[in-house]
């Protein structure tokens, strides 16, 4: 049985209204990024609190903390970010939140990702060890512009810290916006590695986001071999169908629910149950 979750702040800044729109759909978690236009990471205990409380009232629970932990550059000073990791973990058990979404720092422009390999593996190993002991999974997200951005670096990082509180969190479209083809050039290499699925399609011609099925992100390809090697998890919806920017995207309640619409049809012609 598939679970299906959503980055809800794509809905609404409000988080009322997130809620509303993710329980009207039939969900039963959310994945939390931000909410009244503040990061899930710089909200105080009073509005921790709310959320605790507007989420029991529409029955629902926290699938991961879509954290920014990892999205600096990797020049960037660290210390005051791995504290801030450390305050991820205290967001995440205080919403009982079993994952935490990590990047690997972006790479200034210019510079070859290959070329700053030990300094991100030694923060991403950092990372990790935040999480050691904390009952948590951290998940990296494939990105463009961070050390994480095709399969091969997304392999080096989980390889090499070699610590069972990381694993990947496996994303085509931003596959997709790298050039990559995920399930052709990806799926058998990080397949072992990866613990959560993130669900948007992208066009291979101009990065654009669409609905999955709709693009390059060879999405059918990749749920069937999915289920076919028995994967048990997340797949969080993140629509991106309106305005985007590094810090997240705007998609409104009628294209979230579009995005909903299109992945569930997907699963039901391919005879996967989901909940």
């Amino acid at each position: 049985m598939w679970t299906l979750s959503g980055f809800v702040d794509e809905i609404s800044d409000d988080f009322t209204e997130q809620c509303k729109v993710a329980s009207g759909l039939g969900l039963r978690f959310v994945e939390v990024r931000s909410t009244w236009r503040t990061n899930i990471l710089d909200l105080d205990s009073g509005q921790l609190g709310a959320l605790r409380e507007t989420l029991t009232e529409y029955g629902l629970k926290v699938s991961s903390i879509g954290s920014p932990i990892g999205k600096i550059s990797i020049d960037d000073e660290f210390p005051p970010h791995l504290e801030r990791m450390r305050h991820a973990v205290d967001v995440a058990h205080t919403l009982e939140a079993p994952y935490i979404r990590i990047f690997s720092f972006f790479i200034p422009a210019g510079t070859h990702p290959d070329s700053r390999r030990d300094e991100i593996l030694a923060r991403m190993s950092a990372l990790a060890e935040v999480a050691a002991g904390a009952d948590l999974i951290l998940v990296h997200e494939n990105e463009k512009e961070i050390y994480g951005d095709i399969p091969r670096r997304c392999l080096d990082i989980v390889t090499s810290v070699s610590a069972p509180q990381l694993q990947l969190a496996w994303d085509p479209a931003n596959f997709v916006q790298v050039g990559v083809r995920p399930f052709t050039e990806g799926y058998a290499m990080l397949r072992p590695y990866v613990g959560y699925i993130q669900i948007k399609d992208a066009l291979l011609e101009d990065g654009s986001v669409v609905v999955a099925g709709a693009g390059d992100g060879e999405v059918v390809e990749t749920i069937r071999a999915l289920r076919d090697d028995g994967f048990d998890g997340f797949f969080s919806l993140e629509p991106h169908l309106g305005n985007t920017s590094s810090a997240g995207a705007f998609s409104g309640p009628e294209l979230f629910s579009q995005a909903w619409k299109a992945l569930t049809d997907l699963l039901n012609r391919e005879g996967i149950p989901y909940a």
